[in-house]
């Protein structure tokens, strides 16, 4: 799959768990944007490392601006990959809100 598959894939999982428009409702203050920002982030510093010969960096509890409860911080460092694709979802879960009234 390319990214825009791995990432429509994961929005229809998140939505499986929850995550539905209805719910993003709740979350009128950029909170979605803000956590695939995050992720964005923290995926692109784990690509550095790795092509620097080094390890990825283990992040177990999320940055301080993490908008929600530290147990739904889900960090995958050793596959950036993934990271992004979290991100690429929760971005556009994000555009979705702003689309509602």
């Amino acid at each position: 799959m390319n990214g825009i598959e791995l990432i429509a894939a994961e929005r229809r999982r998140q939505e499986e768990l929850g995550h539905t428009a209805s719910h993003d409702r709740q979350h009128k203050y950029g909170e979605l944007a803000l956590a695939g920002g995050l992720y964005a982030t923290h995926a692109a510093a784990n690509i550095e490392s790795q092509a620097m010969g080094l390890n990825p960096a283990r992040r177990p509890i999320p940055p301080g601006v993490w908008p929600w409860n530290r147990e739904d911080w889900h960090s995958t460092p050793d596959n950036p990959r993934r990271q992004l694709v979290k991100a690429g979802a929760l971005i556009a879960a994000a555009i979705d809100r702003l689309e509602e009234p």
